[in-house]
């Protein structure tokens, strides 16, 4: 077979004349790997392509027609394909193709790694591993899909014609290895598979206990095997009554085991989500999809339909295993949405519907201000030291995250950890507009929402700043000196003016704060997965040292403030230290936070005295300092709101509808963004019981 170095793939004369049923394996795969080719690439001034059917099936006829008119060719050509399904094992394609061997997602992330970056060889028995060579395009899909009944029927007259006798390739050889056999194997690989699966604690345990008294697990190999005797049997056909029977009970059982596996997302949805639980559940339903498949291939009067639509599923099936991305954006969908969905309860908190929660709001913001003056403070203070880049940021974002961790606790709030937080909340709410109660409904979340922000930014701004330069002051006037000096504030001056790349670090923190509340929403997910709150309530060591009364409180406590703790903690250090990590790595990035660079600005009035008011960079800073509050604001609502859509699988139709209702109650009430309603309103009298 050296011809295929020379001769070009679409080259029909050729690829016949080399049919050989007598060459090594590893050439007939070749071969057959060059007949596909040929039947999926036009070759120059090809006449045959055209219309709306696919190029592979005009293909397919022109050679059905050679073969037809060249017996000794078509013998040839049949000799091939039947020694090739002779010689491998075709097991795995029906029970392996599609499956991870092992249920564990990061062993088929690297399995899938591998597959990408690694070539393929056609020197194998595993028709499995063949397979994934042989069809390299996601188009053969389609193509298998488009064969017609004529099609099928002549291919398959021309390949149980028996082939010219041979050492390696008889009529009998081919009728031992009926084409059945490797499929009835691969449906008992694949019904053991689902047994196992099911009967496995990690799934059966999150299974509805209701759906599994008939114990329909249990039963499956047992009914398989029945029904594997019955179809083995060559005085039955598939039209026999006891075949129709053990048919009937094997897919009875395969229902009821669908709808137990369907009930373990309502458990993770209650009791924590799981990537390893999600992937397995996941490979089981592929399992018992496949199982259907080959069942109606097995006893389909005229299978040859029913086998192209399983090739053609294989084929979409090996495409999707190849994605590293489909793999994550899957497994990874449930997880997205318990962590939104976490995060959404969390955020309602944070959203004003009337004049009492928006005076909340501002004495929350108010008291978070304060805190973050301390703050200011902290960092002049750690800069000052002078420590190795590290450690400067290490103790910056301890200081971050022991002032947001004293606001949370006090129950007070920093304005800029809002967006990332309402906006699951608000991803709910899209869900329901599409009528016109449900669309002003969102309307008026919006207007909430947006009144929240500005109250908690004007909260924050409002107090952080003239005690910065209160300190300042009664510095001046104790030592002589400001706490901050003016080579700190002629650095302020530089750092946060809007002619710089203030806007990029600006965005940057916004990805940081939304990063903060997926780190949040994910530690409170593993808390209620691994049972925490029950283990530091119930574990005998804990009672021991605390007493049970204290144990309870504790575990009450940190299931109210895991999420919370999770959020300032990770967000604090995320702002110290990984901008001192990009740097290392050649990425010059920084953060800008608007109530700590107010606060720094602020600083730098009371170093420099009110002649800065005189100064254009003081101007440009002020500037810079509202584009930041802009950023931090809409980079972590818009990345928090996309995930929770996607999460939710919400899909804005109609955009223009949406925008044109803000915009009209901009124009009529736009009041309502800035300033709570003058009446105190029942909102809850005018939602869908579901809102409520």
């Amino acid at each position: 077979m050296a011809w295929f170095q020379s001769a070009p793939s679409w080259d029909l004369t050729a690829l016949l004349n080399a049919a050989d049923p007598r060459a090594r394996l590893a050439d007939r795969n070749l071969w057959l790997a060059r007949l596909l080719e040929w039947l999926r690439h036009p070759a120059p001034r090809d006449e045959l392509a055209g219309g709306i059917t696919p190029l592979p099936v005009l293909r397919i006829k022109h050679l059905l027609n050679v073969l037809e008119r060249n017996p000794e060719h078509a013998q040839a050509f049949a000799g091939v394909l039947n020694s090739i399904w002779r010689d491998v094992d075709a097991i795995g394609l029906f029970a392996d193709v599609g499956f991870a061997p092992r249920v564990d997602l990061w062993a088929e992330f690297m399995h899938r790694l591998r597959q990408r970056l690694l070539p393929r060889t056609a020197d194998t028995t595993d028709l499995a591993e063949l397979f994934d060579l042989l069809f390299p395009a996601e188009d053969d899909e389609h193509w298998l899909m488009a064969l017609d009944e004529d099609l099928l029927a002549r291919l398959s007259r021309l390949l149980r014609q028996p082939s010219t006798a041979t050492a390696t390739t008889t009529a009998s050889d081919i009728a031992n290895k009926d084409w059945q056999a490797p499929m009835l194997s691969g449906l008992t690989t694949l019904v053991s598979a689902v047994r196992a699966d099911g009967l496995a604690g990690v799934l059966r345990r999150r299974m509805s206990a209701e759906l599994l008294v008939g114990q329909p697990f249990e039963q499956l190999a047992s009914a398989c095997d029945d029904l594997v005797d019955a179809l083995g049997d060559s005085s039955r056909d598939a039209d026999d009554a006891a075949t129709a029977q053990a048919l009937q009970y094997l897919r009875a059982l395969l229902d009821a085991c669908r709808r137990a596996a369907a009930s373990i997302p309502d458990h993770l949805e209650a009791h924590g989500v799981s990537i390893e639980i999600v992937f397995a559940l996941e490979q089981m339903q592929a399992r018992i999809l496949r199982i259907e498949a080959l069942l109606d291939c097995l006893v389909a009067s005229h299978p040859q339909r029913e086998m192209a639509r399983l090739l053609a599923s294989l084929v979409r099936v090996v495409h999707e295993r190849r994605s590293i991305s489909q793999l994550f954006s899957s497994h990874y969908s449930l997880l997205a949405r318990k962590v939104a969905e976490r995060s959404a309860e969390t955020g309602e908190h944070y959203i004003t519907r009337d004049r009492a929660d928006y005076r909340a709001m501002l004495k929350h913001a108010a008291g978070g201000g304060a805190i973050i003056a301390g703050t200011t403070f902290a960092k002049f203070s750690v800069v000052a030291l002078g420590l190795s880049a590290f450690w400067s940021g290490f103790w910056a974002g301890a200081n971050y995250a022991m002032s947001f961790l004293i606001i949370h606790l006090l129950h007070w709030t920093v304005a800029t950890k809002q967006p990332a937080m309402t906006a699951p909340a608000m991803a709910h709410k899209l869900e329901h507009i599409d009528d016109e109660g449900g669309l002003n409904s969102f309307v008026d979340e919006v207007a909430n929402l947006l009144r929240s922000q500005f109250a908690g930014i004007f909260g924050n701004l409002a107090v952080v700043a003239p005690i910065v330069l209160g300190v300042q002051l009664c510095s001046w006037l104790l030592f002589g000196a400001p706490l901050v000096g003016e080579k700190p504030a002629h650095y302020v001056l530089h750092s946060l003016t809007l002619l710089g790349p203030s806007a990029l670090f600006a965005a940057f923190t916004g990805v940081l704060l939304f990063a903060s509340s997926m780190v949040a929403g994910w530690v409170e997910n593993w808390f209620v997965l691994h049972r925490l709150e029950s283990a530091i309530a119930w574990n005998p060591g804990v009672i021991a040292r605390l007493g049970k009364a204290r144990a309870q409180r504790w575990a009450h406590w940190w299931r109210d403030n895991i999420s919370g703790v999770a959020a300032n903690v990770s967000l604090g250090m995320m702002l110290g230290l990984v901008p001192v990590l990009l740097n290392f790595i050649g990425l010059p990035l920084d953060v800008r936070h608007v109530t700590l660079s107010t606060g720094q600005l602020f600083a730098a009035i009371g170093a420099l005295g009110f002649d800065i008011f005189r100064m254009h960079e003081f101007w440009w800073c002020v500037a810079g300092i509202a584009l930041t509050g802009v950023l931090n604001l809409s980079v972590s609502f818009y990345l928090a709101l996309k995930v929770a859509m996607r999460s939710r699988g919400v899909r804005l139709a109609d955009q223009t509808r949406l925008s044109s209702a803000i915009w009209r109650r901009l124009r009529e009430q736009p009041r309502s963004f800035f300033l709570p309603p003058k009446r105190e309103l029942a909102p809850q009298a005018e939602l869908p019981p579901d809102q409520r």
